[in-house]
């Protein structure tokens, strides 16, 4: 399977890779494991997606916002595979932090808006295991944050 026919019938384009927001780097890797720093949603308009599931975003659009940031994290993916994604052996781990009031606990519906994303991509190479948690905010109030971990040939 080639990834990119897969981006291709999904419609997706992948962004570039994104200029770190403070003092991090977008990926480190480790022998055949590649770290990504963890990735907001954005909108359409390029707008970092904000909110809090449970107040006022809905788990429906949390799981678009999921969605966004494995675009994201893609992106960021394609650039440490050195621009070729049908380097991905596996994607290994997928830790979302999803900003949420206390009483909200569907963190775990949210987060499937990246794992079936990355499942569609990659197939049974996108099955990964997986840690989605609640948290009280997020960085610039974005509603998810998601980061990953994938082992590269």
């Amino acid at each position: 399977m080639n990834v990119y026919d897969q981006l291709q019938a999904l419609n997706i384009t992948l962004p570039p890779l994104a200029v770190p927001a403070a003092a991090y780097v977008p990926f480190v890797q480790s022998g055949n494991l590649v770290f990504l720093s963890g990735h907001l949603p954005y909108k359409a308009d390029g707008k970092v997606w904000v909110g809090q599931l449970g107040d006022n975003v809905t788990t429906e659009e949390g799981k678009q916002a999921a969605r966004s940031c494995a675009i994201g994290l893609l992106g960021t993916l394609q650039a440490a595979c050195g621009g070729d994604l049908n380097r991905v052996k596996r994607i290994v781990k997928v830790l979302s932090l999803v900003n949420s009031t206390s009483s909200f606990t569907e963190q775990h519906l949210v987060t499937n808006g990246c794992s079936e994303l990355l499942g569609q991509i990659f197939g049974d190479k996108g099955k990964h295991a997986r840690s989605a948690f609640g948290v009280a905010q997020i960085p610039l109030g974005a509603c998810v944050e998601i980061e990953l971990i994938a082992e590269i040939e």
